[in-house]
């Protein structure tokens, strides 16, 4: 079941609890990890519709979680969500299933815009 879960996967606990902050405020479930090992840990119990996943990671890169997020959570929205940023990048994003590429330091009104339309687009793939 989708709700309204939004999961912060960044190595840096300012961002995870910056960001988690916000969007309890906002109404949300907000959960974080760490790292790659925690997130599919927390994916084993929980389901979320919107992730937003840091590309470097210490044990994989973002771009490695997300791949093997998409073999079960097809419908889930995952944004890459880096300080790092170039061409390459972008292209790893796409064809690791990414729905958008969002570049940090970022503001919390495009978070916001990014989560809304993000669940949008879950109901437009359950066909609602």
């Amino acid at each position: 079941m989708f709700s309204r879960k939004i999961l912060v996967v960044d190595d840096e606990m300012f961002i995870r609890e910056v960001v988690k902050e916000f969007f309890e405020i906002e109404g949300y479930t907000v959960a974080g990890a760490r790292d790659g090992r925690e997130t599919l840990e927390i994916l084993e119990n929980e389901t979320y519709a919107v992730i937003f996943l840091d590309l470097k990671l210490p044990d994989m890169t973002g771009v490695e979680l997300c791949r093997q997020i998409r073999k079960n959570n097809p419908i889930v929205v995952i944004y890459a969500f880096t300080g790092y940023t170039n061409f390459h990048n972008q292209i790893d994003c796409e064809t690791a299933g990414f729905d958008d590429f969002i570049v940090k330091p970022v503001d919390m009104k495009t978070l916001l815009k990014a989560v809304q339309d993000g669940f949008e687009k879950i109901d437009k793939r359950k066909g609602r």
